[in-house]
């Protein structure tokens, strides 16, 4: 399948995890309470993280992205791609690795922005930065990063 949805339940985030393709690259994710009725079940991608999921440590930096948001957004999620997998870090710190300023209340607006409409997380981790509010639903994120720690 190179376009359409592919979801599955995840009983580990207790909600399903739904990927939207086009053209091989991920355009969404989202953790809906339950799939779609006409969601696709089975997807590589999908396959992938429901193994990561299960434990596989996997930092899906091969994964093709489409991020079609403003460039100092796109460069707030691409410092976040390089977050590594089992570590947290400030929101300061990715501000620092897009090459924002910190102290500029407008960069970390643009900061904020950027990770609260994440249109794909897990591809792009914001469960990785501690304080600042993501696109990955709370309960969704503290499960995740509990699961990046074991």
């Amino acid at each position: 399948m190179d376009v359409g949805i592919v979801a599955r339940d995840s009983t580990l985030l207790d909600r399903a995890v739904e990927l939207g393709v086009a053209s091989g690259r991920v355009v969404g994710v989202s953790f809906p309470v339950s799939p779609p009725d006409d969601a696709g079940t089975e997807h590589p991608l999908l396959n992938r993280v429901f193994a990561y999921l299960d434990g596989e440590k996997d930092h899906f930096d091969d994964v093709d992205v489409a991020l079609t948001v403003p460039t100092d957004q796109r460069r707030v999620l691409e410092a976040t791609r390089n977050v590594p997998y089992g570590e947290t870090v400030s929101l300061d710190r990715v501000i620092r690795m897009a090459g924002l300023d910190p102290e500029e209340r407008a960069d970390v607006e643009t900061a904020k922005t950027a990770l609260s409409e994440n249109p794909v997380p897990i591809f792009v981790p914001d469960h990785r930065v501690r304080d600042a509010p993501g696109a990955t639903p709370d309960s969704v994120a503290r499960r995740l990063r509990a699961l990046e720690s074991d």
